[in-house]
């Protein structure tokens, strides 16, 4: 049972680089006041799969384009994944292969653009929504948003957790390589780069778990009267 009532259309941006802990604390938030969740990367991941699938060059910035412009009016993104054609491609984007394709897909300006109004249309109802640029692109005027972040170490240890749940010869010294990799990649792309908005509120995780952040969430929304208790 929830303790929370969020107010009406209350939108809340979480960002942060990955593996910082931003799904998991978007999900927990999301459960005690009562709003849908929604994970902008699934739509990048998802471009990203389809491309794959299609021999889409992900360097070719005019194929991404219109693939992702052919794709956004059917794409089925709901609060529990991401559907297409009948499809649901929620798992199919869990990858390694198509998480880093994903990075390569969120740098090209033109599918950023192509998705934006989908996630705006949907975060309109209210929603917490997290990713790379919410706080700074997507959402400007969310009425709350936090920057979650973790040091690199800690962050390629929770992926690393992650994958090795799927492939027991993960190697956590590669894991670290690529999350650094992407995250130069992500901060140094010229449209929407990670970073933190000037109005967010920074939390470190790297030593807090996810209920710790959460309730450090829940007082700021509680302090800004964005929510309260439920009777």
């Amino acid at each position: 049972m929830r303790e929370w009532q969020a107010i009406d259309g209350l939108q809340v941006a979480i960002d942060g680089p990955s593996g910082s802990g931003k799904g998991t604390v978007a999900s927990r938030l999301a459960e005690e006041v009562g709003l849908p969740v929604l994970d902008t990367g699934l739509l990048y991941r998802f471009v990203a799969a389809v491309a794959l699938e299609r021999d889409v060059d992900l360097e070719d910035e005019a194929q991404l384009a219109a693939l992702s412009r052919d794709l956004v009016d059917q794409i089925d993104w709901r609060d529990d994944g991401i559907f297409f054609g009948g499809r649901d491609y929620t798992d199919r984007v869990r990858g390694e292969a198509v998480g880093a394709g994903a990075s390569r897909v969120a740098a090209c300006e033109a599918v950023r653009e192509n998705l934006l109004p989908l996630q705006r249309r949907r975060a309109a109802s209210g929603c917490i929504m997290d990713g790379r640029d919410i706080g700074s692109v997507v959402l400007p005027d969310a009425q709350a948003k936090f920057f979650l972040t973790a040091s690199l170490r800690e962050r390629a240890r929770r992926r690393w957790a992650q994958y090795k749940s799927r492939n027991p010869d993960t190697d956590l010294e590669q894991v670290l390589l690529e999350l650094k990799m992407r995250d130069q990649r992500d901060a140094e792309r010229q449209h929407a780069p990670l970073r933190q908005a000037a109005d967010a509120i920074a939390i470190d995780s790297t030593t807090l778990r996810a209920d710790e952040v959460v309730d450090r969430m829940l007082g700021v929304l509680e302090r800004r009267k964005l929510i309260q208790p439920v009777d």
